[in-house]
């Protein structure tokens, strides 16, 4: 159904024809104005359907005009949301060793960022009635996508993430730090940041003891996911090998930033364990609050105000065919 936000300013269409009743007795003294043909007052015989044409337009535009200014607005079925919904942030890790490919999806093999996705974006879609922002790091950090209830857009702006987007080093500290600076104007939300990394801090500004305090003074409980396999088998020139791809994790950094803000630390060394992992967040920071009914609002008033634009535009280029024909006939 259709409702208007400002349905007062309705008031204003009466302006309209009191300033058209006020000017009515001067207008023979504006014969000489010019103003498109569909609008102007003819001395001719059609003198009378050609001013009751004028007033129809006029009266047509005042109207569209003051209906687009009542702005209004489409409301959709109702729809339950949750009255105190999580606020969440994911901070994912984009540094050049997220490409290493020891990880498996469905028996093949992909990087570590391919598998953060895969995983993460089901997470994002059972969170529906939280709020969710998203943080992406290497050299530096920067927010993706804001604190915001569009699961959708986050989904898709995880998805388009690239490597190497802002350098190969990883700072893990700034991320944290700026998603703290995220939550700390709302007081009253539930201040959550799952952190995905698979190095140690190696850039940034802001050091992991540093984070850790901005974190703890601002009550953002942090969750911190250690990514990468512990053993691959590596051909090399005296047979095959094995090596540990996660050789650079930092543990007992990313430990002490759970820990110390009330959160939890978790190894994921494959996607097995990583859904396991965010299954296990399910259960631990479960969506909670009344539900309660919105209705969805879509604006528009852009159509009454193009319909005005539109049948004004209309007038006058009619007038001006006019005046050309008139001019071309002397």
């Amino acid at each position: 159904m259709i409702e208007f936000a400002w349905p007062w300013l309705a008031f204003a269409w009466l302006l309209g024809p009191a300033l058209w009743w006020l000017r009515r007795p001067q207008q023979q003294h504006f014969s000489t104005l010019r103003v498109p043909q569909l609008l102007q007052l003819n001395e001719s015989a059609s003198r009378q359907p050609r001013s009751l044409l004028r007033s129809v337009i006029l009266f047509m535009l005042w109207s569209l005009l003051i209906a687009a200014l009542c702005r209004p607005q489409w409301l959709g079925e109702p729809v339950q949301i949750r009255s105190e919904a999580r606020e969440m942030v994911l901070a994912v890790d984009l540094s050049g060793s997220m490409e290493i490919a020891d990880m498996k999806i469905n028996g093949e093999e992909v990087n570590r960022l391919s598998m953060v996705k895969h995983v993460v974006s089901d997470f994002v879609e059972r969170r529906k009635g939280d709020k969710m922002g998203l943080i992406l790091f290497a050299d530096t950090a920067y927010v993706q996508a804001p604190i915001t209830y569009d699961l959708a857009s986050v989904k898709q702006l995880l998805e388009e993430a690239q490597l190497r987007l802002i350098g190969e080093r990883t700072a893990i500290g700034d991320a944290v730090a700026l998603a703290v600076k995220r939550f700390r104007d709302n007081e009253e939300s539930n201040k959550i940041l799952i952190l995905l990394t698979d190095g140690q801090n190696t850039a940034g500004y802001v050091s992991p003891e540093q984070a850790q305090q901005l974190a703890s003074y601002y009550g953002v409980k942090i969750y911190a996911i250690g990514v990468g396999a512990e053993e691959v088998i590596v051909d090399s020139f005296f047979g095959q090998r094995k090596v540990n791809p996660s050789r650079d994790l930092d543990e007992a950094m990313l430990q002490g930033l759970a820990q110390a803000t009330g959160g939890e630390y978790f190894r994921a060394r494959s996607t097995e364990e990583l859904q396991q992992i965010y299954q296990t967040l399910d259960q631990y920071e479960p969506v909670s609050g009344d539900e309660q009914l919105r209705r969805p609002q879509t604006e528009l008033y852009y159509w009454p105000a193009g319909l005005a634009f539109a049948l004004f535009a209309l007038s006058w280029l009619v007038g001006q065919l006019r005046q050309q024909r008139r001019r071309s006939a002397e």
